[in-house]
C-alpha cells in the first residue's frame, strides 16, 4: 500500500479504468484484512491527507474538461466502495471491539425503579381479565352525581350520597343535582360511560383510585384503589359470573382456592353477592386472619339491574331515539368490585394499609 500518486497522462476510458481498477484492488486487499477501520477511513478518507484527497488533487484538477466527467464517475464510485466497506457487518463488529462493545449481546434494560406494590397487584389482577378477553378502561376521578349515584340506581336520599361518607367538589350548590362535582367513590362510573358509549357486547375491567370520607385505621384509607369489571351481552347469567370470579380468584390465590357466594345488597345489581375465598393462610382450616372462620370474604358482585339499564338506555336516546341496545329484555350481564389494597395486602402479608401510603423506603424495598 502506497500513498503516492502517479500523475496520469491519459485521460482516454482505457487509462482511466486501468487507474480506478488499481485503486480498487487496494481498497478490497485492506478490506479483506481489516483490523482498524478507523484507520482505513483516515487513510482513504481523511480530510487533509486521505488518498482521495489526493487523487482529487492530482487527478481531478489536472484533467481536460472533456474527461472531468468520465474521471469524476469512477472517482464516486471508488469513494462509494471505501463508504460501503466501513459500513460491512465485519467492520462494525471490529469496530465496536475496539471500542468495547460488543453490539451482539441483548441491550441493558434501564429500570428507574421498581413498580409500586399496589400497582403490581393492580396489573396482576387486570391481566388474569385480560386473558378472559376484558379490555381495560379509564375514567375520570371527579365525577359527576349522575355517573357516580344517579345512573347507578342511588335513590337521592341514600346514605352513601351523604357527606360524611362522600368527598364534595365546593361550591356546587347552584348546579342541578346530576351535575354537582364529587370525588369518585368507586370506579363504577366508567361502566355507564361506557355503555352509554358502546353498545353491547361489553366486556371491561376498571382499575383506578377513589375516594371516601373514611377516617384512617389499619384496614381503611380515604384513598384507595378498586378493580371492577363488567359483561354485558346477550344470555349472561348468574353461572357466568360465579365461573369468572372462581377462575380469577384461582388464578391469583392458587388452584386449590374455593370460592362460595353469599346474598348481599349493591343498588346496582339484582341478585347481589358477597364473595369469599378460603383462607390462603390455612387452608381452611381456620387461623387468626380468617377469625377461625376458613373463608375470607374478598369482593361484591351481581347481575346488573334492569334499573342501570334504563338509565344507560334515557342518556343514548338523547343523540339516537330509536335506540335499543340495552333492552333488558334482550340482555343482561354481571358486574362485580375489589379493592386493590386488600388483595395486596393479603398477598404480601401486609397489616396496616397505611403502609403503602408511608413512603418508606424500608417498606418499600422489600417488594425489589
Amino acid at each position: 500500500m502506497s500513498d503516492e500518486i502517479t500523475p496520469l497522462h491519459s485521460f482516454d476510458d482505457a487509462s482511466l479504468d486501468t487507474a480506478f481498477t488499481t485503486l480498487a484492488d487496494e481498497v478490497r486487499t485492506e478490506t479483506d484484512s481489516l483490523s482498524d477501520p478507523e484507520a482505513f477511513r483516515l487513510h482513504w478518507l481523511g480530510r487533509k491527507q486521505g488518498r482521495l484527497k489526493l487523487i482529487s488533487e492530482a487527478w481531478l484538477k489536472s484533467a481536460p474538461p472533456e474527461a472531468k466527467k468520465a474521471l469524476g464517475i469512477r472517482f464516486n464510485q471508488l469513494k462509494q466502495q471505501i463508504e460501503a466497506a466501513l459500513e460491512a457487518p465485519t467492520a462494525v463488529a471490529t469496530k465496536s471491539a475496539v471500542h468495547g462493545i460488543d453490539i451482539t449481546l441483548p441491550g441493558t434494560v434501564r429500570s428507574p425503579g421498581i413498580p409500586h406494590p399496589l400497582l403490581s397487584t393492580m396489573h396482576e389482577v387486570v391481566s388474569v381479565f385480560h386473558h378472559l378477553g376484558y379490555s381495560t378502561n379509564l375514567g375520570p376521578q371527579v365525577e359527576s352525581d349522575f355517573y357516580n349515584f344517579e345512573a347507578l340506581n342511588f335513590p337521592p336520599n341514600h346514605p352513601a350520597r351523604d357527606t360524611q361518607d362522600t368527598l364534595v367538589i365546593a361550591n356546587q350548590q347552584s348546579r342541578p343535582s346530576r351535575d354537582r362535582l364529587l370525588m369518585r367513590t368507586h370506579t363504577s362510573p366508567v361502566q355507564i360511560r361506557t355503555m352509554i358509549a358502546q353498545a353491547p357486547p361489553v366486556r371491561i375491567v376498571i382499575p383506578g383510585k377513589v375516594h371516601r370520607n373514611d377516617a384512617a385505621d389499619a384496614t381503611h384509607s380515604p384513598i384507595f384503589h378498586q378493580i371492577e369489571g363488567l359483561c354485558v351481552d346477550t344470555n349472561i347469567t348468574f353461572s357466568d359470573l360465579k365461573g369468572t370470579l372462581d377462575h380469577a380468584m384461582k388464578a391469583l390465590f392458587g388452584s386449590d382456592v374455593k370460592t362460595r357466594f353469599f346474598p348481599s345488597f349493591f343498588p346496582f345489581t339484582e341478585p347481589s353477592a358477597d364473595v369469599q375465598i378460603s383462607c390462603i393462610f390455612c387452608g381452611g382450616k381456620g387461623c387468626r386472619k380468617c377469625k377461625h372462620s376458613g373463608w375470607i370474604e374478598l369482593l361484591g358482585c351481581g347481575m346488573v339491574d334492569p334499573a342501570v339499564f334504563a338509565a344507560v338506555t334515557a342518556e343514548r336516546r338523547k343523540i339516537n331515539p330509536a335506540d335499543d341496545a340495552y333492552n333488558s329484555e334482550k340482555i343482561t350481564g354481571f358486574a362485580f368490585g375489589m379493592g386493590v389494597e386488600r388483595i395486596a395486602m393479603m398477598l404480601h402479608g401486609v397489616s396496616d394499609i397505611g403502609h403503602f401510603y408511608s413512603g418508606d423506603m424500608r417498606f418499600l424495598e422489600q417488594f425489589a
